[in-house]
């Protein structure tokens, strides 16, 4: 009689132990891929800035098109462990080597604070103003 407790205890024990399973939720790593641009950075973009220049405030674009040289693209996105993906496009395109304009989804507002996510917006297109003589 005690081997019929065994299976019966075994019986019971393994479905419970597996269902126990399903409620564990796996652990995801944050991943970020791509260029961060954030405010600050944004606000240094001036028209008429060497490619260069633009280079040294934002880093090399993540994507450069080899059929439109005057076009260049940041794109960052971040996928946390938990919560909703977050992804952000910025375009830089250039006239004659020089910043012409920016398009992007983040406005070219002033930072509220240092590590606050940045305003997102509907494909806006950013001014920026000419340097002063």
């Amino acid at each position: 009689m005690s081997r019929r407790l065994v299976r019966l205890g075994l019986v019971l024990a393994v479905p419970a132990v597996l269902s126990a399973c399903s409620y564990l939720k796996e652990y995801r790593i944050p991943v970020r891929q791509g260029n961060y641009v954030s405010q600050d950075m944004l606000g240094q973009l001036k028209p008429g800035m060497t490619q260069d220049q633009v280079r040294f405030i934002l880093g090399s674009p993540l994507l450069i098109d080899p059929f439109h040289n005057d076009r260049w693209d940041y794109v960052y996105r971040f996928a946390p462990s938990r919560g909703d993906v977050e992804s952000r496009n910025i375009s830089l395109f250039f006239k004659d080597g020089k910043l012409d304009h920016v398009e992007g989804d983040v406005a070219a507002a002033p930072a509220t604070q240092e590590g606050a996510s940045l305003p997102v917006a509907t494909n806006r297109v950013i001014e920026i103003e000419a340097p002063k003589k």
